[in-house]
């Protein structure tokens, strides 16, 4: 394996939670390469982990054991500030609930990963529009979340999670709460932006249809990754 061409490189990792007698072990020696602008799809039973990966591979939680190299950098080595920092610059996530605030506009949600940055007020605006365009809402930019449908709220929050250009987009159950017909649009714009922006993608889902578009799908059982 060349090392260098992996923008994910996950190695022995192992998470385990404290109980009152034996640790809980969630994961366990987990392995994981994944090159610039290649699809993942990880599968697998309720409760084998996967939410707990991605989680790990998002800095939200520690592992307990192994490495992680995300960008050529391992991110817990940073302190708390330059580690949200690197969140902010380098992840893009999306959740099975969207998580868009109901206030605020399809355009203006998409824009608030931006706020923290620095300068280029006009370049994000321009950014969030061509993104609302790309995932088909170019006439839905000034409508609120509750006047969107599921799926279009999915596409506001995955073009949110574009805004910043981040070579890696983190996914759990984007399609769970999705119909047949939404969660197929919602997989045509990943599938879209992933080739336009070389994205490396790593979804977790229970959609085998929607893994399928993906170019590797793994499984997780019993805190192990195969294919």
């Amino acid at each position: 394996m060349n090392h260098d061409k992996q923008i994910i490189l996950v190695e022995g990792l192992t998470k385990e939670y404290p109980t009152r007698g034996e640790p809980l072990v969630v994961l366990e020696g987990v392995a994981l390469a994944v090159r610039p602008g290649e699809s993942v799809a990880i599968m697998g039973p309720s409760g084998s982990g996967k939410s707990t990966l991605l989680h790990i591979l998002g800095t939200l939680e520690r592992p307990t054991r192994g490495t992680v190299t995300l960008a050529g950098e391992d991110p817990f080595l940073l302190r708390e500030g330059p580690l949200a920092d690197f969140r902010n610059r380098r992840l893009g996530f999306v959740f099975q609930d969207h998580q868009l605030l109901p206030q605020c506009s399809a355009l203006e949600n998409v824009l608030i990963p931006t706020l923290v940055r620095p300068g280029g007020r006009r370049e994000a605006e321009e950014r969030a529009r061509q993104l609302l365009t790309q995932v088909g809402l170019a006439e839905r930019m000034e409508y609120r979340p509750g006047e969107l449908s599921g799926g279009e709220r999915q596409r506001v929050a995955i073009a949110r999670a574009m805004v910043n250009r981040p070579p890696i987009l983190l996914c759990d159950e984007p399609t769970g709460n999705l119909d047949e017909a939404s969660a197929g649009r919602v997989g045509d714009c990943f599938n879209e932006l992933q080739q336009a922006e070389r994205v490396a993608l790593v979804v977790v889902t229970h959609n085998a249809a929607f893994a399928s578009r993906f170019d590797r799908v793994l499984q997780l059982h019993g805190g192990r990754l195969s294919a």
